[in-house]
């Protein structure tokens, strides 16, 4: 389930990343945020409003619906505890001088790692903090005057200093697209600032982002609109647009820059902007209402779940009684609205079927073995579902993954879609390796949205386009079959779409990275994503069909 705002007496709960999303326990944390400052110092140079002003911010922030804070400035432990007061959580950011060659002066590398490295230390316990952001959008023209390698290095230093003051916090840096190419694939969530006030170019830009994000969570740290510029009813529009975008694209959350127009940078007020959602006396603009809006919908809106297509979600099993309950079970949690489950028993003689049989949301077929693409063609003429999407008994589907796989669907011109089989963080390192071995099921795609072909793990299709290519070739009875399909789709000048966010993770995987006999009957290796990002191809080439087959046995026989 989705958690609401959190409120003092559960904020115990810490938050992780979780494959592409944040959690707090189990459940799913959304971060539905705006950005606070930068203010003017007071006295003693700290830069956030008077208490009394900061509680009736969080109050109102409370009830548009946000329940992440991002802070430039470091917050002091009364304002930690206001917003957790208020059921908000914070990002924490990190003043250092990031627009001058920092990397040029020893002394000061030092003291923003010494810096860093204590607050963190000071502020990861607190129950408001969210994550701390130990960086944002160092200028290009540093970043090339240092070269790329010396600041990811640096970057790298920061996330370890910090993880080895507090293991737990989750930490992330602020890019932007100037400096995208950045490769910093260790921090636990990827951030991107990003301004596009046109829908298609911001959706295609996030689509590569997911892209470069990888198996992390990707987060829209800032966006919004100045009122001066475009006035109250279009600042409110492309807030709309900005936020709803972020959430079709599966992003973990977007954060809306900013709370108020009073706004302080480099020693003054600055005037000439208006991107508040409230003006500098705290009067409600159309954007913080157009906010308010997207977010007691996300991710997903209502008007979109009421048209969504009936889907037929398909298992095929062979001997899976150790996988095929928490299989079933993560299918039964599914956040979609219109979907059913059919379990094609493909004559297994360990006990699969009982233990199918057991879940009443499930359809269980039992059938002679006849191998995996027989039982998927099964699965499908058994189908009444408009569309019919596939998965393996011995994997755990995240509880929004048909949301994300229908999503190609409903935006374009596909028949069918597919998304990432992911590496779960905790498998054993020869596990790891394994999954990351070329020959594995994974995706490839052709561009950012339009897949070459998608792993038989995590795929969808129209069930009418299925049918006129007369299913699966039921000369793979072990594998292969979902390379074939797809090929045999594209061949009638069809597309097929890829969505970034429809997860599904194998289960049980052990330290040699092997498992017993998968849902296409072989005691493969598990393998995941082959990388952080997708194999690119170009129209003449073609992936081979199958992997390394390790110790496997026949399937069925």
């Amino acid at each position: 389930m989705h958690a609401e705002p959190a409120t003092r007496s559960v904020t115990a709960v810490r938050p992780r990343a979780f494959g592409k999303f944040l959690s707090l326990g189990d459940d799913r944390f959304i971060v539905k945020g705006v950005t606070y400052g930068t203010f003017a110092p007071d006295a003693n140079g700290y830069k956030m409003p008077p208490a009394a002003q900061v509680a009736r911010d969080f109050a109102l922030m409370a009830q548009a619906g946000f329940n992440t804070i991002r802070a430039y400035s470091l917050p002091s432990p009364e304002l930690l505890d206001l917003a957790a007061d208020a059921g908000l959580r914070l990002m924490i950011g990190f003043e250092w001088p990031q627009h001058v060659a920092f990397l040029d002066d020893r002394s000061l590398r030092a003291k923003i790692r010494r810096d860093i490295a204590t607050k963190v230390r000071e502020l990861a316990g607190h129950p408001a903090v969210l994550m701390f952001v130990l960086g944002n959008e160092i200028p290009p023209p540093v970043v090339r005057w240092h070269g790329p390698k010396r600041i990811e290095r640096f970057l790298r230093t920061l996330y370890d200093d910090a993880k080895a003051s507090a293991p737990d916090a989750l930490c992330t840096y602020v890019n932007y697209p100037p400096t995208e190419y950045l490769e910093l694939p260790f921090f636990d969530v990827c951030s991107f600032n990003v301004y596009l006030h046109q829908q298609a170019n911001l959706g295609a830009y996030l689509a590569r982002l997911q892209h470069i994000a990888g198996s992390k969570p990707l987060l829209l740290a800032e966006v919004g609109a100045d009122s001066i510029r475009n006035g109250e009813e279009k600042q409110a529009a492309l807030t709309s647009m900005g936020l709803r975008t972020a959430f079709t694209e599966g992003a973990c959350g977007a954060v809306v820059f900013t709370w108020t127009d009073a706004w302080w940078r480099g020693g003054s007020w600055v005037d000439d902007w208006a991107f508040g959602l409230v003006d500098k006396e705290r009067r409600p603009k159309l954007a913080l209402n157009a906010a308010q809006k997207v977010f007691a919908s996300a991710p997903f809106r209502t008007e979109e779940q009421s048209r969504s297509p009936k889907v037929s979600v398909v298992v095929c099993a062979y001997n899976a009684a150790a996988t095929i309950a928490p299989c079933l079970a993560s299918l039964e949690r599914l956040t979609y609205p219109n979907y059913e489950i059919i379990l094609v028993n493909d004559g297994s003689t360990d006990g699969t079927g009982e233990l199918a049989h057991g879940h009443e949301r499930v359809r269980v077929i039992d059938v002679p073995n006849g191998g995996l693409s027989a039982a998927r063609n099964i699965g499908l003429h058994a189908a009444t579902g408009e569309i019919v999407a596939y998965t393996d008994a011995d994997v755990r589907a995240d509880q929004d993954w048909l949301s994300y796989l229908v999503r190609p669907f409903m935006d374009g011109d596909v028949v069918g879609a597919g998304g990432p089989n992911v590496v779960p963080a905790d498998d054993p390192w020869m596990a790891q390796c394994v999954a990351r071995a070329p020959g594995g099921p994974t995706h490839v795609l052709f561009d950012d949205r339009i897949a070459e072909h998608v792993p038989g793990c995590n795929m969808a299709f129209k069930r009418e386009a299925l049918l006129a290519i007369g299913g699966f070739d039921q000369v793979f009875v072990r594998a292969g079959d979902d390379v074939d399909v797809c090929w045999r789709l594209q061949s009638r000048g069809w597309k097929l779409g890829f969505a970034a966010s429809a997860l599904v993770w194998h289960l049980h995987r052990r330290a040699s990275g092997l498992i017993g006999a998968n849902s296409s009957g072989t005691a493969k290796a598990k393998r995941g994503s082959a990388a952080n990002t997708p194999i690119a191809l170009s129209g003449a080439v073609r992936a081979g069909a199958g992997g390394c087959t390790v110790r496997c046995r026949t399937y069925g026989r």
